[in-house]
């Protein structure tokens, strides 16, 4: 801390996100995992910036910065001011990073001011109804009032660079800009806000790029003003990036500015030895059998020695993220796999996150029934052990006595009654969850009989909440729940990056992806034989649907012929990839995002506030 403090003069990086102690997306988990790494290159010079929620921050440690310090000055003297900022550090993460977050509260009497302000500025017909662009409009002002406040009590240091991730973060920029504060500034956008919103709407979205006007769509969508403060984001920011080829399109006909370059996410990697990798697929998969059982077996079994299971999950985006493509593959390979005439049994679970009324009251008796029914057979094993135990030690025959004999009528009676109570004649349910409202998913799994019919060779369970420890189906985090699982399917039509099949990489659980995510076109681009390595992609870009359709359901069916060892000799193949993902390796780009930031700033004159008006940013 002491360098901090003390020097001036030295490099600090303030990295500042919506999502630092307050995870709602992907973006989270792309700023939380590749902290670490910056601390390696930036040590005590890396703080985080972002809002306060109370509710939320629950991974946050308070500190006081010393008065003395450049940060310990300016929080003082904002805080004389009237407003909120709370010093400390970001807990159950590497390294302990130093953050700063902002009360919102403290300058919403100013927040009527500020939209006026906005408006006028960028003609904005009208705000919509998302009070997330409140929030943005107040965060963005505390923002720039800290970094010139922070550069007024530490004038001799030159080397300071500001980083924005997204537009919620943006909204500021543009006055940083026109007030030339000393600094460096950096702007990402991981997806732009159109570009989301259009995707799932438009069929030919990416033939018709050039043709969208984005004030026009953004009106016609109620994003106007999210959309503009994206769009003079980037186009205030000394460097400009994006995380992906696909989405830098976006953001030049969006956003009205090529990015300077690509900043692709990295993951932080937890490497194990294969054979403990193996064991730990194993050891979860354990708990997803678990669940069959319980969810499956009151109306019928298989073999679960020949079951394979296949998942994906994301945000209920149902075009965008590939659930539409994912769900007429299985129905195509449930037929091919009926016409095969083949033993395996395949399940596919549906992660995402809607809103429901409750678990269902069947699916969770079924397992409470199931639990019961496990507590019934180890009191019958502790009991028949104790009776054999003594049998052994005070008789005199070697043979085996007759076991039953040893299981008391109480225990008899139970196990039967539980056995009754768990047994149904129902199909199994497709779907854990009440939900508030029908979806694309239940209406196709209807549609095309997609309903774990007994016959069927492709079950699906759709579990529309996301997966965590307290679930009480699975007791598994979503990574334990990845790790045990055979393969990932994300087969999206817009993926700005895609982190789910990078996180099954990691985890040593082949994937597929398309050549229309972020991820799956960096791995055509950088990586050679992909497939053999267990990293699928679908052609998105240039086939039709149908025949994604058909590349999809393909590859799906070579996979359940493969035998176990092939599988596994193909996740060896993926462990010796692992590091192209990492941090370690993707920082660099984020590096250079930096450095040619401080180049701008020494070496090009900071245009004069006008540089900013309106037009210039539209």
């Amino acid at each position: 801390m002491t360098s901090l403090i003390t020097n001036s003069k030295k490099k600090l990086l303030f990295e500042v996100s919506w999502e630092i102690c307050n995870q709602i997306g992907g973006i989270h988990t792309v700023i939380r995992s590749k902290i670490p790494s910056m601390m390696d290159k930036w040590g005590d010079g890396y703080i985080m910036m972002g809002p306060y929620f109370a509710q939320k921050a629950v991974e946050f440690e308070p500190i006081d910065y010393p008065n003395d310090s450049p940060v310990g000055k300016t929080v003082e003297k904002l805080r004389g001011m009237g407003l909120t900022i709370h010093c400390g550090y970001w807990l159950l993460v590497t390294g302990k990073p130093r953050v700063i977050l902002f009360d919102l509260n403290c300058i919403w009497s100013k927040l009527s001011h500020l939209k006026t302000e906005f408006q006028e500025q960028y003609r904005v017909q009208d705000f919509g109804t998302d009070p997330l662009v409140n929030q943005v409009l107040a965060f963005g002002e505390l923002i720039q009032l800290f970094i010139v406040e922070f550069m007024s009590v530490n004038p001799i240091s030159n080397e300071v660079v500001v980083h924005f991730h997204e537009w919620m973060t943006g909204s500021g920029l543009p006055k940083l800009f026109a007030k030339k504060v000393n600094i460096a500034t950096v702007f990402t956008t991981h997806a732009t806000i159109l570009g989301r919103y259009l995707a799932q709407n438009e069929p030919d979205f990416y033939t018709k790029l050039e043709k969208f006007d984005w004030r026009q769509e953004s009106r016609r969508y109620g994003i106007e003003a999210q959309v503009i403060i994206e769009r003079m984001a980037a186009q205030s920011a000394g460097t400009f990036t994006t995380i992906s080829e696909i989405t830098s399109q976006e953001c030049i006909h969006f956003l009205g500015r090529v990015p300077d370059l690509i900043t692709p996410n990295g993951i932080k990697l937890e490497k194990f030895p294969l054979f403990k990798l193996e064991n730990l697929h194993l050891q979860y998969r354990k708990h997803i059998h678990k669940f069959i059982m319980g969810h499956f077996f009151p109306s019928y079994s298989f073999d679960l020695n020949k079951t394979i299971y296949f998942f994906t999950s994301g945000r209920f985006e149902y075009k965008n993220k590939g659930f539409d493509i994912t769900l007429e593959a299985l129905s195509l390979l449930n037929t091919k796999m009926k016409q095969a005439r083949m033993d395996t049994t395949v399940v596919m679970f549906i992660i995402t996150n809607q809103k429901v009324r409750s678990v269902n009251a069947s699916v969770i008796n079924s397992h409470s029934v199931l639990n019961e029914l496990e507590e019934t057979c180890k009191s019958i094993q502790r009991e028949v052990g104790s009776k054999l135990f003594k049998s052994f030690v005070t008789g005199d025959q070697i043979q085996l006595p007759n076991l039953n004999s040893f299981v008391s009528e109480y225990l008899q009676h139970r196990r039967v009654r539980t056995i009754l109570s768990w047994r149904s004649e129902n199909q199994p349910a497709f779907l854990t969850h009440d939900l508030a409202q029908e979806d694309e998913i239940t209406d196709y799994c209807r549609q095309t009989n997609l309903l774990n019919n007994q016959k069927d060779k492709v079950k699906v369970v759709y579990h529309p909440e996301f997966i965590t420890s307290s679930n009480p189906l699975f007791g598994l985090e979503y990574g334990q729940f990845v790790c045990g699982c055979h393969l990932g399917i994300f087969p999206s039509f817009y993926e700005p990056w895609g982190y789910t099949p990078q996180e099954c990489v990691v985890a040593g659980v082949p994937t597929v992806t398309s050549n229309l995510s972020g991820f799956g076109h960096y791995v055509t681009q950088n990586m050679k034989n992909h497939d053999d390595r267990g990293i699928y992609v679908v052609n998105r870009k240039s086939q039709t649907y149908t025949e994604s359709v058909e590349q999809l359901t393909d590859i799906m069916f070579r996979f359940v012929k493969k035998t176990r060892r092939s599988n596994e000799s193909e996740r060896n193949r993926m462990e010796n990839v692992l590091e192209k993902f990492s941090w370690n390796n993707m920082r660099t780009h984020y590096d250079t995002a930096h450095e040619i930031a401080l180049k701008r700033k020494k070496n090009i004159p900071h245009p004069t506030a006008s540089a900013v008006e309106a037009s210039d940013v539209y």
